[in-house]
């Protein structure tokens, strides 16, 4: 099974291929998109397009994305909703069926702990899949963790 683990953001997508199964999950691929600052029109053209440029390159299963998160700041949340929904055509376009992760779901599966933190998620994603020596933001450890996820969950 081969997963395509999607971090949703407007300033930051994390994205990371995973494949195998949830006892031993394989990294294929990981990178965090950071599309230029400027008009929403053009920033979410580029998310779309990293996805779909995932898609036609790596051949996923499905695509697992982390649901949405709202916070206090409403104008975040509309950008990652936006975002979003960039994500969930590019797959539609692609028909690659779609997993939603709620962050709760996430933290269990890799932490054991649902109330986790995100310095939690990162110190046990290396320990969970093996990585090649790069530094990383939170956003890609975060994909990564998000395909571990779904390869948990099991329901394609």
């Amino acid at each position: 099974m081969r997963v395509l683990g999607i971090d949703p953001g407007y300033d930051r997508l994390g994205i990371a291929i995973i494949e195998g199964d949830p006892s031993r999950p394989t990294l294929v691929m990981s990178t965090c998109v950071t599309p230029e600052k400027g008009a929403a029109s053009m920033r979410l053209a580029a998310v779309s397009s990293a996805i779909s440029e995932a898609i036609a390159v790596h051949h996923p299963d499905v695509l697992a994305l982390e649901t949405l998160f709202f916070s206090i700041n409403k104008k975040t949340a509309i950008g990652v909703a936006e975002a979003r929904g960039a994500i969930l055509a590019a797959a539609g376009l692609a028909s690659i069926p779609v997993i939603e992760c709620r962050p709760q779901e996430v933290k269990l599966a890799v932490t054991g702990h649902g109330g986790a933190d995100k310095k939690a998620i990162a110190l046990m994603v290396p320990k969970l899949i093996s990585l090649p020596p790069k530094k990383r933001l939170d956003d890609e450890l975060d994909a990564i963790a998000i395909g571990i996820t779904a390869l948990a969950k099991g329901r394609f």
